[in-house]
């Protein structure tokens, strides 16, 4: 405890005073406002660890590393600014690698700062050493390996600008220990704001208008860009200006909220009828903010296919890069929205296609009064979960069937509020993601669903909700089987039912209790209401547990290779 107290000390030494280049890499983080870090100690990054004793930053011991990446990769979504993740070096580092992918693909800002062991033992193939620098190259928007203690805070500064400006994305800093030790002359830094295009290109701005004043059956593609650029205020101003209709990505679910009757649906290989026939039938698509991923799209040779193209982004790489654009809007999408707004009229001949628009989506609706008499049915109680958490509820989600129910039933009211793995599809994503959404917003309710799959991939993190008190709901729903695979399986592969077999599972409600948090089940439809009653309203970490049709599928759906209006339905299937 001597060293720890020594750590204390040198922590609150008068600046320009020497300390170690551990002690100043927690002095940067202090002073750049970091609040809350995730991670887990070990060999190579132990001087970070005996620094942050004495520091003002609350570090969170998750269970295992990748949960730690995860939780940082959600408190980068949920409040626009880069998460903190440590690790030590060797499996510490490469555990972390799932999470800093899962930030990259879908573009959540954090910083991952990994030990490593000391310089000269670099490339001996030393205890623990693996080139964590080299092996998140194509996963990171940029890489550091600090040499000397003189350049941790002018690298930690740089870091975070880079992860939290443009297109956000994971940044990582690989420090040996030796660096760690030496002494350092240390003075304040502050984050420095990114420069962002604020200013839109004029003649772009003019042909876009040009096309939408042009168009009959304009309609609005809306992605998870839109939330990482703050921009979701003036995409519901031109929207409502407008009246036009949208759809939306996975991950931009809530960017209009979800009851909005000009909100079509999500589109894509499970999107509504609604939002997939309205993007082949459209003359104009606004692109704002999405990147045409296959998932969106389906065949995109088949996507809108009569339909012109403004794609606005932040990221310039992404404009053309699946869809050749009419007119890109590059840089700021909030300027580039409300640069468009003003001469977007409600036109007469937009009537009849949003009237059109909205009869489909009235044909849409989901049935829930079709469902089985006494069974549960996952999206029945998923559309109730998510009324009665209410709108300022935070939902994370695993991967797999649960996920797309989740989607599609599931309200939303702001994109920072659906917390989910669109473009890495990270099983094990809910809980650990759920623990970063719990300390970046203190005092809403957090809600995670899960498959009786995914939530065994980080189980662990169980522990680290009891020992924080986090208040974490979880939803199992627990089809004894990996069943958006076994779906697949059944219709594509001959009912060749192979390895999805998961009728051994745990109790999870027992599991829950194991751990020393509140575990129930439900067996029968008419509990479903008291029951997510009990989780809401119990006093810390809870679980329930969720039993269902193994058979039960998620509908529509898109089949390989096909166009997104080509939709598989439950009774087409038959």
């Amino acid at each position: 405890m001597t060293v720890a107290n020594s750590s204390a000390a040198e922590q609150t030494a008068p600046t320009g005073s020497m300390i170690s280049g551990a002690n100043a890499l927690v002095r940067v983080l202090e002073d750049l406002g970091v609040e809350t870090v995730f991670g887990y100690p070990g060999g190579a990054i132990m001087p970070v660890y005996d620094a942050l004793k004495g520091s003002r930053i609350r570090h969170i011991l998750t269970r295992h590393e990748q949960g730690a990446a995860l939780a940082a990769d959600a408190w980068g979504r949920v409040t626009g600014k880069a998460g903190v993740c440590l690790a030590t070096s060797g499996p510490g580092a490469t555990n972390l690698v799932t999470g800093i992918a899962n930030a990259y693909l879908d573009s959540a800002p954090m910083v991952a700062i990994t030990g490593q062991v000391a310089s000269p033992l670099m490339g001996t193939d030393a205890f623990q050493e693996v080139d964590i620098f080299g092996i998140t190259m194509p996963i990171v928007k940029h890489s550091f390996l600090i040499r000397s203690a003189d350049d941790i805070a002018e690298t930690i500064r740089e870091a975070f600008a880079i992860a939290e400006g443009g297109r956000p994305g994971p940044v990582l800093i690989d420090l040996p220990k030796d660096v760690t030790l030496q002494e350092v002359r240390y003075s304040p830094v502050r984050l420095v704001a990114p420069e962002v295009r604020d200013t839109a290109d004029r003649n772009a701005i003019g042909e876009a208008r040009e096309l939408l004043e042009k168009a009959q059956r304009p309609l609005f593609y809306v992605g998870g860009g839109v939330a990482m650029a703050d921009a979701v205020e003036e995409l519901r101003s031109i929207v409502t200006t407008t009246g036009l209709p949208v759809v939306c990505t996975l991950k931009a679910l809530g960017a209009i909220p979800t009851t909005d009757p000009q909100f079509l649906g999500m589109l894509g290989m499970h999107g509504s009828k609604a939002a997939n026939q309205a993007v082949h039938e459209c003359d104009l698509l606004i692109c704002v903010g999405a990147r045409f991923d296959d998932r969106a799209t389906g065949n995109l040779a088949g996507f809108a296919p009569g339909a012109r193209v403004i794609h606005m982004d932040t990221d310039e790489a992404e404009i053309g890069k699946l869809r050749s654009a009419d007119v890109g809007l590059r840089g700021c999408l909030r300027t580039s929205l409300i640069e468009l707004a003003p001469r977007c009229v409600d036109s007469e001949r937009w009537f009849d296609w949003r009237q059109g628009c909205l009869r489909a989506r009235s044909a849409d609706v989901h049935r829930y009064d079709e469902a089985p008499a006494t069974s549960v049915y996952a999206p029945e109680l998923l559309s109730l979960l998510s009324r009665r958490a209410g709108p300022e509820a935070i939902i994370t989600c695993d991967v797999g069937q649960h996920q797309m129910w989740v989607a599609q039933h599931c309200e939303m009211h702001h994109p920072r509020r659906h917390l989910t793995s669109g473009g890495l599809g990270t099983m094990g994503y809910g809980i650990p993601a759920g623990i970063g959404a719990w300390f970046a917003s203190p005092g809403t309710t957090i809600v995670t669903v899960t498959g009786d799959g995914s939530i065994m991939m980080n189980i662990q993190e169980l522990a680290t909700l009891k020992r924080y008190g986090i208040g974490l709901k979880i939803v199992v729903l627990d089809n004894s089987a990996l069943g958006m695979v076994r779906q697949w399986q059944e219709l594509f592969f001959d009912g060749n039912y192979s390895e999805v077999d998961l009728s051994d599972n745990p109790d999870f409600a027992s599991l829950a209790r194991a751990f020393g948090i509140e575990g129930i089940s439900v067996t029968s439809r008419r509990q479903v209401p008291a029951a997510i009653d009990h989780l809401l309203a119990t006093d810390g970490p809870a679980l329930l547990h969720v039993p269902i049709d193994m058979a039960e599928n998620v509908w529509p759906l898109v089949p390989p290779g096909k166009a997104n209006h080509e939709m598989m339905t439950k009774e087409a299937s038959k």
